[in-house]
Parts: structure tokens; C-alpha cells; sequence
């Protein structure tokens, strides 16, 4: 039995508790924003809103604070949203032992000081004190992992050893997980699969959005490799599997299906999704400007009609055919 620490206790990180808990470790599940969601879950025997089900009796389910870190835990698991990730950084520089770093959270994030886009693990890693960080990314979707349906996802670390060892943790008969070495590339194609599903979910008709599949997936290579992660991750679970799942439904290809019936995004947000985090739109907030002034926009035009809808508020305008 391990101490398993998750911090955010949203949709993922509930989900993500319960293969840790049918391994029989001991789990605490903390919120560092929301801490209404944790009263409503102890108050309610463990049943999580989001979810809609109950959470595993032997559960510990509290509000995070900063005695969590002076305690030993073997994983660390975080599970907040990309807009929390530099608190949780700061948090982390108060971890009193050594712990395996496990990243659910996806996205990218502009850095101003280096003027680049950089990684979650990137985020985390950018103090004077370096953590043993692994991320975890795929066609997970949280309601289903709860519900015990197979899913797969994949862990990446450049030490595959260590990406294992966590692997051997979590992993159940419902619950399968692959390795990679190519944690860039995991990152970078988890995160942009959500402005491709955007796209993918705003084609007219089946023809349509397959075409605009297709050519997601070639300019998810070009941009993979743009920021140095290997093109073949991107056929993986990390690209191409999440890739569907979020095209065939959610929040980013339900958003899509707004903009490709003629709706401008702060007009489809105000007026069908008002309380919806679109990750694929607070993506092209963070790094559009910088793609459109330093990528070859003929290598990616999905994304660049994609980016100029949503940052100059327009109709969504795709050149999806071949010229």
C-alpha cells in the first residue's frame, strides 16, 4: 500500500482515485480553489456532483493546505486545471520528502520570461528545485474511468523506469497504461487536440469533419515536431486517440459545432455555455498570438482560422479544402 496525494478534486482527479483505490492504496484527495466541492462531498457520503456516483468509502476527501506537504507521500498526483498550475508549483517547493510527481493537467503556457511556450511539466520545473515529474495524457474521460469502462492513457517520462513504477501503481484490468519517453511531444499533442477537436466538431456533416480530421492530424505532426516531440506520438494515445474522443463529444467539439453554425465564440459561450470551461479556447488565448507571429501559417492553416476567430471574436472562416 502506497500514500497517494492527488490535489484537485474535479471530474479527473475524483476519477483518477478510484483505480487507486481498487489497488488498495491509501488516497487523499485534496482542492486547492473549490472548496465548497469538498463540503458537498463529505457531506453527501462521498458523492461526487460532477461524477454522479459515489466515491470509494475509505476515500479521504479535504481541502488542501500546506501541512499536506510536510507528510511522505509516494505519488503526487495533480489534477487542477492549466490555470492553476503555478500555485500548485509554488505548493510543491514546500514538499518536505521526495515524492513521484505525476501531471494530469493538460496545456501550454506562454512564457514570458523565455518568450516560448512550455510544457506543464515545463511550468512546474521552473524553480530552483527540481521534482521527479511524469505526465499522464489520453483518451480519458473522466465519468467513464469512475464507471470502471477499459481506458487507456500513457505516462511519459525520459527514465521509462520511472514512468513504469507509476504505471504498476495505478494500472488495473480496467485501466491499461503505455510508456513513452517522449514526454514533449505527450504534452504538446494533449494539449492541441483541444482546438483540433474544435475544429473537427464544427465541419457541416460526417464528410466534412472527417476531412478536417485527416488534416488535424497533419498539422498536429508538423506542430509536434515544431516543438521537439517526435511525430509518432502523435498517432498515439496522447494525439490521435484523444484527438477522437474529444471530437466525437465534449465541451471543445460542442463549442465547434456553435462556431461552424455561424456564431461568434463570446456570442456561443454567453449564450449555450456560460458555466463551460472550453479548454481549446483558453489554449488559443495563451499561445495564438505567439503562433501567428512565429509559425509558418501555410503549414497550419486549421489553426491559424481557428486562432483568429477566437482571439478577434470573428465568425469561424475554414480553408479546409485542397487548393
Amino acid at each position: 500500500m502506497k500514500n497517494i496525494l492527488i490535489i484537485g478534486a474535479g471530474a479527473m482527479g475524483a476519477a483518477f482515485s478510484v483505480p487507486c483505490m481498487d489497488n488498495r492504496h491509501k488516497v487523499t484527495l485534496s482542492e486547492p480553489f473549490n472548496f465548497k466541492l469538498i463540503k458537498k462531498i463529505n457531506s453527501n457520503k462521498k458523492y461526487h456532483p460532477s461524477l454522479k456516483l459515489k466515491l470509494h468509502n475509505n476515500l479521504i476527501v479535504k481541502n488542501f493546505s500546506s501541512e499536506l506537504l510536510n507528510k511522505r507521500w509516494d505519488l503526487v498526483v495533480v489534477a487542477v486545471s492549466s490555470i492553476g498550475i503555478d500555485l500548485v508549483r509554488d505548493c510543491l517547493k514546500k514538499l518536505k520528502f521526495s515524492s513521484k510527481i505525476l501531471v494530469l493537467t493538460k496545456g501550454l503556457k506562454y512564457d514570458k520570461i523565455s518568450k516560448k511556450i512550455i510544457t506543464m511539466s515545463e511550468q512546474l520545473n521552473k524553480g530552483a528545485r527540481k521534482f521527479d515529474i511524469s505526465v499522464l495524457k489520453g483518451p480519458c474521460l473522466a465519468k467513464e474511468l469512475a464507471r470502471k469502462i477499459k481506458s487507456s492513457t500513457i505516462i511519459a517520462n525520459k527514465d521509462i523506469k520511472k514512468a513504469k513504477s507509476i504505471g504498476n501503481l495505478i494500472s488495473t484490468k480496467y485501466y491499461n497504461i503505455e510508456y513513452s519517453r517522449d514526454v514533449k511531444g505527450v504534452e504538446v499533442c494533449s494539449a492541441i487536440k483541444n482546438i483540433y477537436s474544435m475544429l473537427i466538431g464544427s465541419g457541416e456533416g460526417s464528410n466534412t469533419s472527417s476531412s478536417i480530421f485527416i488534416k488535424s492530424i497533419k498539422e498536429m505532426m508538423y506542430l509536434t515536431k515544431h516543438f521537439k516531440g517526435k511525430e509518432e506520438t502523435v498517432y498515439g494515445l496522447a494525439g490521435v486517440g484523444d484527438l477522437y474522443v474529444s471530437a466525437v463529444g465534449g465541451r471543445n467539439s460542442k463549442m465547434g459545432e456553435f462556431l461552424g453554425k455561424g456564431f461568434t465564440f463570446k456570442n456561443a459561450k454567453k449564450k449555450f455555455m456560460p458555466n463551460d470551461t472550453v479548454e481549446g479556447a483558453e489554449l488559443a488565448r495563451e499561445i495564438g498570438r505567439y503562433i501567428l507571429k512565429k509559425i509558418n501559417k501555410k503549414k497550419i492553416p486549421l489553426m491559424v482560422d481557428l486562432l483568429r476567430s477566437i482571439l478577434k471574436n470573428k465568425k469561424l472562416k475554414i480553408r479546409w479544402q485542397n487548393k
